[in-house]
């Protein structure tokens, strides 16, 4: 088999790995918006669908991780295109555990009853959700183009999310406080709203796995956090 040939049938498996992790991407980005969806409008079945989808996500990263796995083996990469593949696993992994963290928000749907339902948490719980899954399209976008600074402004926006996050909380302690019966739905938001804000954290991942990619190390600074200190210990879930 000559080089060239060797090359192309390369190519043709990098092309295959970074299409497979591009439809998965599109699947996790529906969950995320779906298992919101149906918690804002307590919609059970959606939330059902949401919770059954995951297996189609736990099976393409599995059908990425053999594919990966399958393409070192025969092609026996050199250093720049085993980054690719290892990218690409690793991009994987993150979404599988985004459908992870919107089944668990998917499964709380069946969980709230109360008739407690204030419209600032929720467009607060909305917001946070549509900057997320925003954040999740464009580090998809940069890992499939190879895109680095595309991917570093979303490494840098995490900041963002933990501030809505940490507000969103405050509020939802005012509302505890205030009356004990409003407290079962408050945690029930707060359990999602740290799954929000971890699906976050993965889209930062992806970042570094694509500055990763293309500069051949890991990125040495320090992630941006906002200030999660109390809340985050004291979110259920963690």
């Amino acid at each position: 088999m000559g080089f060239e040939h060797t090359t192309k049938a390369f190519d043709g498996d990098l092309q295959e790995l970074t299409r497979m992790v591009a439809e998965m991407g599109g699947l996790a980005e529906r969950q995320i918006v779906d298992s919101v969806d149906a918690l804002v409008r307590r919609d059970v079945a959606l939330g059902a669908r949401v919770v059954a989808a995951d297996q189609e996500i736990d099976q393409m990263q599995r059908a990425i991780e053999e594919r990966a796995v399958l393409t070192i083996a025969r092609r026996q990469p050199m250093a720049v295109d085993l980054r690719d593949i290892v990218g690409a696993m690793r991009v994987a992994t993150d979404l599988e555990r985004i459908g992870d963290l919107s089944k668990n928000i998917a499964k709380r749907v069946n969980a709230i009853d109360s008739d407690f339902h204030p419209l600032k948490l929720i467009r607060g719980l909305e917001h946070m959700t549509d900057l997320v899954q925003s954040q999740v399209k464009a580090v998809l976008d940069a890992y499939t183009a190879h895109d680095l600074p595309a991917a570093m402004v979303v490494w840098n926006g995490d900041e963002e999310v933990d501030a809505i996050c940490t507000s969103l909380f405050r509020e939802l302690l005012t509302y505890m406080m205030e009356d004990p019966r409003n407290i079962s739905f408050c945690i029930h938001l707060m359990f999602c709203a740290k799954n929000i804000e971890r699906i976050g954290d993965h889209a930062t991942n992806i970042a570094e796995t694509v500055f990763y990619m293309i500069e051949g190390q890991q990125i040495l600074d320090k992630r941006p956090k906002g200030d999660m200190t109390t809340f985050a210990n004291a979110t259920p879930g963690n």
